[in-house]
């Protein structure tokens, strides 16, 4: 076979701009690429949603990939281990109620099942903004990361959601954006962001669960982000708060969607 390679390029254009512009409407829309986020995209995609994540960085799996100082393991406790166990990732118990994985074989393959039920990735996007409407949150601004990253004076584009997940970790960046720019009052023990406390695995992998919530109309948090958000510690290289809080809000939007 001859190979053209203005075929190759036309390919790879239309392929990607059909996407993006079945994409400019959908039910949810997913800030950041971590495993909590990964994960609530796998079950929002799996009831049938039309649901598509947004990464700034060019791979997913967030902290995930790094395991703990680079050590490339990763810890998740007996609550998390079934979904590991679902998602065909193989683990080891350590001790009782702590299972080793490989940090690898996790972020990967939680980010290939994600696509498989039906998850549309878009990496290298950085979400500049939040669409306010008077219902509240119902889409996001996007920009390419390049763009921010130089400095270039560029105006984005605008996507429409049903809702609007904030899985962006430590920095709850999309929070972080509507509470700078609107000064609405979150639905949170102050109002506000309360910030990210030290680590202390236990309490934050504790909390994780009543954080995951919805702060704005049209607007929720999951992972990290939901502990930054209300107020509570980070956790470390432990898992299972991250895959079972994407569960959650997975869960809260199907109920709501339907």
């Amino acid at each position: 076979m001859k190979l053209d390679d203005i075929i190759v390029s036309k390919g790879i254009v239309e392929g990607y701009m059909g996407e993006l512009l079945d994409y400019l409407q959908m039910d949810v829309a997913i800030g950041g690429g971590g495993p909590s986020g990964l994960t609530a995209g796998y079950y929002l995609a799996k009831a049938g949603f039309k649901v598509a994540l947004f990464e700034k960085k060019l791979s997913m799996g967030g902290g995930m990939w790094g395991g703990g100082m680079m050590f490339n393991k990763i810890v998740v406790q007996e609550e998390g281990k079934r979904i590991l166990d679902e998602m065909g990732i193989r683990c080891q118990e350590y001790q009782e109620g702590y299972y080793l994985a490989d940090s690898i074989e996790s972020a990967s393959t939680i980010c290939s099942k994600a696509c498989q039920a039906g998850l549309k990735i878009f990496n290298l996007i950085e979400i500049e903004d939040v669409m306010i409407k008077d219902k509240g949150v119902e889409g996001l601004v996007i920009n390419w990361s390049p763009i921010e990253t130089a400095g270039l004076h560029v105006d984005p584009i605008t996507l429409a959601a049903r809702a609007v997940v904030d899985a962006t970790g430590h920095p709850c960046e999309i929070v972080k954006v509507l509470e700078n720019k609107m000064g609405v009052p979150l639905q949170t023990e102050t109002g506000k962001i309360m910030g990210e406390k030290s680590m202390w695995a236990d309490v934050a992998e504790g909390r994780i669960m009543d954080n995951v919530s919805q702060v704005y109309p049209g607007l929720y948090v999951t992972g990290m982000a939901a502990n930054a958000v209300h107020g509570s510690p980070r956790m470390g290289p432990i898992f299972g708060g991250m895959l079972l809080s994407g569960e959650k809000v997975a869960e809260m939007l199907i109920e709501k969607l339907e």
